[in-house]
């Protein structure tokens, strides 16, 4: 359940408060107040047995007393007494409640039942949707509706804040109203029992009165939707998140250095990343975040300009900058040419551009001017210090034009009080985002940069993927169901390097052994050096036991070598089984950069995969990043670009570049690992080997568990549906039907070059001559568990996969109704394509429990209005717009 009914909480015209009364300082009364107080202009019905009128209100004594059903009913009774409430709310007609009680998951009865679980019971047979338990309420100010029992009513505004703190919404509350911050919507969660973040987010992404998003995280539940509705409200809206908790409590029980490394919070960091919001980390920067991101122009680049009437706030500024990991604009030749023309000769020569502080408006106004002029520029940071020359505001007034026209984005920082207040209210108006301190402006800039990267991450188009690995699925599956059958949760090292050769992963060729004598005759057969290190099931870091010896160059010395080790083991560890030795050729890669790519799974967001610097201190080093799968090579390079060890993989003294096209691929064969294989809970290579020539695994670990064949709901995405692919023979040739992937976008833009403009009109209703990249984007990387696009594809003469017709889908998040699509390349019209899509798609939203299809097509597309009617839409024209709307029930 997510959007159903919600619009009865946020915009009811009726409401009902159960256990409204005039006790002073109590909840009923409070809210009560707040809901009259606020101006909303429904009926307000009050429920308590004991009053015939509150507050000049007739009070009711029960919920079958009421005159009429509410929309919303407003709970504060005590908790044993919320589930038969909930109950006579649903039987009324009541579809949403907002439960204010505490303490509904302490006590059980004998059934083991808490509160919390009778009272989702009672709600589930009427839909009746509940915001809470144990919350502050809700407002929505746009119509007077203050049902909380918040101290301070909320201004109107453009802004939604979500809360699960209680603490956090009454003090936000008072914060913003001092500020003159107004909201649409503000919302504090609870518990969250019923309706959560997924539902909320799902439900402002489409909110007109919403046009921005912020969300006070403690936890998140339902991570599948949380990222379904994350991902499709940051498309349209900024998403700004303040996530409190910042200790990796997961990595007590972990075994594996990915496992200990992968704390709970750079999870969520990975996941705000992927879905396109921005994190920021207090109350005054979420604030400031959306003052900025309010008065955003698009970013095309990060390089920052810094001009200035002063050296002490631009030095201030640079540093702050190059500490966050901005970029200095470097300035052009013609631009220092036309300064040196400008300035006076003892300007600063450089950025930033200090114009110094005797510098009258016109001098203010020649250097903007010639700054905005150079393309290497992206945006412009205006830093200015008060003197007794020229008054502030007029040095404001001369730049007003120039600032509201620029062509980048112009932010400003005006240092002190009263002097500079007029001049600060000038830039504001001219759309100028406007700070107290160079620091804060970096940090506004800084907020920018991360935003505009988290959404190119979200609408970036990856290239076509060369041929696909051939991975050994079957031999990889066949290794993790040995050991399970043998109840051993770790791989040996050799079974381990097993499971990654199955998936294409280079490794370096390792042999087990039993005795220290067949060890030294391996490795003769392996030829020296080789490496020996031990086998036991009992320990998960062998070179922490002296379990590793490197560079043995004979026979004598592996055997001297694993007598000594098991001599080791049995002095520190007597319990420890010792199963034998693994024996591998050693790698010589003088220019190899050591690296981890690992595997561990989240309790909340399911496996997460990690990269960084790896060898024997990768926790000490810290230097790691952490995405969640599937990964493609767009997101593999982003991954690896967030680390400190990705500036060591490029060429550098006597050392070529390594080949980062090979980790990429390794990083997305792990990633089809975790997709393919549900039993993997932990997975270290560590290290990897990586230079010039390629990557090689010189060890690995994985820990496994029991689990069901199909487990995909354990991903936070839903990754591309292979076994939804299906080959058919159409005019007498091959053709692959499947789901549309992010690496189409070079397909689908020749697939839109066929179209004649008669039928891209038809289809999107306007001319549309090309597509632009975030139209590629949304076309492409779809989100599998709300919609789907079918495509037929078939490979041309020279190899490449040429897309002939698209089928689209897009379901409401309830999946109650889907609007659908179709488009067939113009050439190939006429053929029964288009029908053979549609019936793929009709099929697929069956499977799914779909209960409708719609659609809507001009009145003169007679192709697809035809087709409709053969598969058994019911058509309705509508004369007055000349538009036909076509729907399909399925149920």
């Amino acid at each position: 359940m997510t959007v159903r009914h919600l619009q009865y909480l946020f915009h009811p015209s009726s409401i009902a408060v159960i256990g409204a009364t005039d006790r002073p300082r109590s909840v009923g009364a409070t809210v009560l107040g707040n809901v009259i107080q606020g101006g909303f202009a429904g009926p307000i019905l009050p429920v308590n047995p004991k009053h015939r009128e509150l507050c000049g209100l007739p009070a009711y004594p029960d919920v079958a007393s009421l005159p009429i059903v509410p929309d919303l009913a407003v709970i504060c009774t005590p908790a044993a007494t919320v589930p038969q409430l909930i109950d006579e709310l649903g039987a009324k007609g009541t579809r949403a409640a907002i439960v204010l009680t505490a303490g509904l998951s302490g006590e059980r009865d004998r059934s083991g039942r808490t509160i919390k679980d009778r009272m989702l019971a009672a709600a589930q047979p009427y839909l009746l949707r509940i915001l809470g338990p144990n919350c502050v309420g809700m407002l929505s100010p746009s119509i007077g509706l203050n049902a909380s029992f918040a101290h301070v009513s909320a201004l109107p505004g453009r802004i939604a804040f979500v809360s699960q703190s209680g603490a956090m919404v009454t003090g936000v509350l008072d914060w913003a109203r001092a500020r003159g911050i107004g909201f649409s919507r503000f919302i504090s969660l609870g518990d969250g029992a019923d309706v959560d973040f997924g539902d909320i987010i799902d439900y402002l992404a489409t909110d007109p009165e919403t046009h921005a998003i912020l969300l006070y995280v403690e936890g998140v539940t339902a991570a599948r939707k949380f990222m379904s509705a994350s991902r499709a409200a940051a498309r349209g809206k900024p998403t700004l998140v303040i996530k409190a908790g910042r200790v990796a409590e997961g990595a007590k029980a972990a075994t594996s250095h990915t496992g200990a490394l992968a704390g709970s919070d750079e999870v969520y960091d990975a996941a705000i990343r992927r879905a396109g919001m921005l994190r920021v980390n207090s109350t005054e920067e979420l604030f400031d975040a959306v003052e900025t991101l309010a008065r955003l122009r698009p970013l095309h680049g990060e390089r920052l300009a810094i001009m200035t009437n002063g050296g002490g706030p631009g030095v201030m500024a640079t540093d702050t900058l190059i500490a966050s990991g901005g970029k200095l604009a470097t300035l052009s030749a013609d631009t220092m040419a036309a300064l040196d023309a400008a300035l006076p000769a003892n300007w600063s020569r450089g950025n930033p551009v200090d114009i110094i502080g005797d510098a009258p408006p016109e001098r203010y106004a020649e250097t903007l001017r010639i700054l905005l002029a150079d393309r290497g520029i992206d945006a412009v940071l205006f830093l200015h210090a008060p003197t007794a020359i020229v008054p502030s505001e007029e040095i404001a007034a001369a730049l007003e034009t120039m600032v509201r026209e620029a062509r980048c984005n112009i932010l400003s920082c005006w240092l002190g009080g009263d002097a500079v207040a007029q001049a600060r209210k000038t830039f504001a108006a001219a759309g100028a985002p406007t700070y107290d301190t160079p620091e804060k402006a970096i940090d506004g800039f800084m907020q920018m940069v991360r935003y505009q990267r988290n959404q190119k991450l979200l609408m970036e188009v990856p290239a076509a993927s060369s041929a696909p690995v051939r991975e050994d699925r079957a031999s990889a599956r066949a290794v993790i169901d040995g050991a399970l059958r043998e109840g051993r949760s770790m791989l040996s090292e050799w079974e381990s390097k097993q499971v990654l050769s199955a998936y294409g992963i280079p490794v370096v060729e390792t042999r087990t052994v039993e005795t220290p004598a067949e060890a030294a005759r391996t490795a003769t057969d392996i030829g020296f050096p080789v490496a020996l290190k031990i086998l036991s099931p009992d320990i998960s870091h062998k070179s922490d036991v002296g379990g590793v010896v490197l560079d043995l160059d004979s026979a004598d010395a592996v055997r001297d070598a694993a007598e000594k080790m098991r001599a080791r083991l049995q002095a520190s560890f007597p319990g420890a089984r010792l199963a034998g030795f693994t024996v591998q050729a050693m790698a010589r890669r003088p220019e190899g950069r050591e690296i981890i790519i690992g595997v561990a799974t989240d309790a909340v967001f399911g496996p997460v995969i990690l990269f960084g610097q790896g060898g024997i201190a990768v926790e000490v080093s810290a230097d790691r990043a952490i995405a969640l799968p599937p990964l493609n090579r767009v997101l593999a390079g982003e991954l690896i670009s967030r680390t400190r060890v990705s500036r060591l993989l490029g060429a550098y003294r006597n050392r070529r570049a390594a080949d980062v096209e090979a980790i990429c691929k390794t990083l997305m064969q792990v990633s089809d690992m975790v997709v393919d294989l549900p039993q993997l809970q932990e997975l270290d290579i560590n290290p990897l080997f990586a230079d010039a020539d390629g990557v090689v695994a010189l060890d690995a670990r994985i820990r496994v568990a029991p689990a069901a064949p199909a487990s995909l709901d354990r991903l936070a995405i839903r990754p591309y549906p292979a076994e939804l692919e299906r080959w058919i023979q159409w005019q007498g040739e091959d053709v692959l039907l499947r789901p549309i992937r992010p690496e189409d976008g070079t397909a689908h833009v020749a697939f839109f070059n066929a179209l004649d403009p008669e039928d891209v009109r038809l289809r999107m209703f306007i001319r549309l001559r090309e597509l632009q990249p975030a139209q590629i984007a949304r076309f492409t990387q779809i989100d599998y568990d709300r919609e789907m696009a079918f495509i037929a594809t078939r490979r041309t003469p020279a190899g490449r996969w040429e897309t002939l017709g698209v089928a689209r889908v897009v379901a409401d998040p309830d999946n109650v109704s889907a609007e659908f699509a179709v488009t067939v390349r113009s050439d190939l019209k006429g053929h029964g394509l288009g029908q053979v899509l549609m019936t793929r798609l009709i099929d697929y939203c069956r499977e799914r429990g779909t209960r409708r299809i719609v659609g809507e097509a001009l009145n003169e597309n007679a192709r697809v209005l035809g087709m409709a009617r053969r598969l058994g839409f019911v058509i309705a024209p509508s004369p007055e717009d000349g538009t036909t709307s076509m729907r399909l029930d399925l149920s």
